[in-house]
């Protein structure tokens, strides 16, 4: 299966790291990268486009039509910016730019990345976590070809990808540990990329994968 993909959030550790993945695989036919600012990317597979309200897609529809993946990193911390504020980019802009996609490619696999600790309840304390949910349980609900959410923890950067944030240096040498005692928590940022490429080419029988099943499907045999 070729996968002719739309990335948002290359300008972002995930994003930088699902693209730089994607480069590399050849089940990976094209990619779109849709962005408020320019990458830096030059790669005959990638096509750029500059856009600065995901959340209004109107002016470049026409552009993204004919794709059968999507592959949604944007997104923002929690930390630091008010709840009003948080809500509108990780469940509005979300689910308008997906309900946007649906439209004009309602076959496609869609997959988000949102994040270890989220609460599909929509009942905890943690506002993050229940924001994180309702936009999963809405996405899930969309009728995609397929929906799939990733909630990755520790993501351990693949050599040589951009946009990794500086304090990493200080304690990714912890990774190694951290892989062997809480392995529940900690993946490569590669075997994200990997298990999302494969959702694509192979499915994966939970539409909700937690770390576990990002490595296990990372690792797992292409399908024949």
């Amino acid at each position: 299966m070729s996968i002719r993909a739309i990335l948002t959030g290359a300008t972002g550790m995930v994003g930088a790291g699902v693209l730089h993945e994607c480069l590399q695989n050849p089940a990976v036919e094209h990619i779109l990268v849709l962005s408020r600012k320019a990458s830096g990317i030059r790669h005959p597979k990638v096509t750029e486009l500059l856009h600065a309200d995901l959340q209004q897609l109107g002016p470049v529809e026409s552009q993204l039509r004919g794709y059968n993946a999507c592959f949604f990193c944007a997104g923002i911390s929690s930390v630091g910016v008010s709840r009003e504020e948080y809500e509108r980019i990780t469940h509005d802009l979300t689910l308008a730019f997906a309900q946007t996609l649906l439209r004009l490619n309602p076959a496609m696999t869609f997959t988000y990345v949102t994040g270890a600790g989220t609460d599909s309840t929509e009942k905890g304390r943690s506002h993050w976590a229940r924001v994180k949910g309702r936009t999963e349980n809405e996405l899930l609900a969309l009728p995609f070809g397929h929906v799939y959410m990733f909630r990755p923890g520790y993501m351990h950067p693949t050599p040589g990808q951009a946009n990794v944030p500086k304090a990493y240096r200080y304690f990714s040498w912890l990774y190694p540990i951290a892989r062997r005692l809480t392995p529940g928590f900690v993946s490569t940022m590669q075997e994200l990329a990997l298990a999302m490429i494969k959702s694509v080419s192979d499915g994966y029988p939970r539409r909700v994968l937690e770390v576990r099943d990002i490595v296990a499907l990372a690792h797992a045999a292409p399908r024949s």
